[in-house]
């Protein structure tokens, strides 16, 4: 594996062994309202999953002396791991009487939860399925505007709805993590604003070579440890 400034050795994201592996370890579950009927478009889905990430990481629940704040710093001292789930009618009614926090987008609802142990999730939360998130787009997505954040999936890496979500969700993280106060505010100010979006062939190789910020998956799932799955491409950050 190749090194990368952006993914530093002990990064929770990267596939080797490191201390984060010895830290108890958390999930942030998130629960994505998949109704039969009217399932939501795959792209809006990301979108919506990522901005749930950063809505929870924004949340004044989530720091100092916040309800949430020590879940969080667990969470953060071990590997990064998401979960996605999908519930419908009576499923998402009781996911959505839990402490949490629900974003909206054109089509997707997606629910973020305080971190949980790995074996510890809430009974709500545990019978639901990871599985049958396969979504799809009615129409393709119009063409990202390049002066708000990018979040640029692999075109070399295939992906189910619910995993893509959560690989969009650890880009939004690195970028929010490798932003200053000042810009924190002004993205979250703005209702976080992102688009999710596959990277041309070329366009891949270039963002890779870049320094913004990387996800290299750890494998745990689907694809090959190590595998580069997104790129966060915020203004500030370019």
């Amino acid at each position: 594996m190749t090194s990368d400034p952006t993914v530093p050795g002990d990064s929770p994201f990267r596939a080797e062994r490191s201390a984060r592996d010895e830290a108890p370890q958390f999930v942030l579950p998130l629960v994505a309202r998949i109704e039969k009927a009217a399932p939501p478009a795959r792209t809006d889905a990301l979108e919506t999953a990522a901005r749930a990430v950063l809505t929870i990481l924004g949340d004044e629940r989530s720091v100092a002396d916040g309800e949430w704040a020590r879940a969080m710093r667990d969470w953060e001292d071990a590997r990064i791991r998401k979960v996605v789930r999908r519930a419908r009618g009576a499923e998402w009614r009781r996911a959505e009487a839990l402490p949490g926090i629900t974003v909206t987008g054109k089509s997707a609802q997606v629910r973020v939860f305080p971190p949980v142990p790995l074996d510890g999730w809430p009974k709500d939360l545990a019978k639901l399925q990871v599985s049958g998130t396969e979504l799809d787009d009615p129409e393709p997505p119009v063409d990202a505007d390049l002066t708000a954040p990018v979040l640029w999936l692999n075109p070399d890496v295939t992906m189910s709805a619910g995993k893509a979500m959560a690989q969009a969700g650890h880009g939004a993280q690195l970028a929010w993590w490798e932003l200053g106060d000042e810009e924190r505010t002004a993205w979250r100010e703005a209702g976080f604003p992102l688009a999710v979006r596959t990277a041309a062939p070329t366009r891949w190789a270039e963002l890779t070579r870049s320094g913004l910020p990387l996800v290299r998956d750890a494998g745990f799932t689907e694809i090959a440890p190590g595998s580069c799955t997104v790129v966060a491409d915020h203004p500030a950050l370019r």
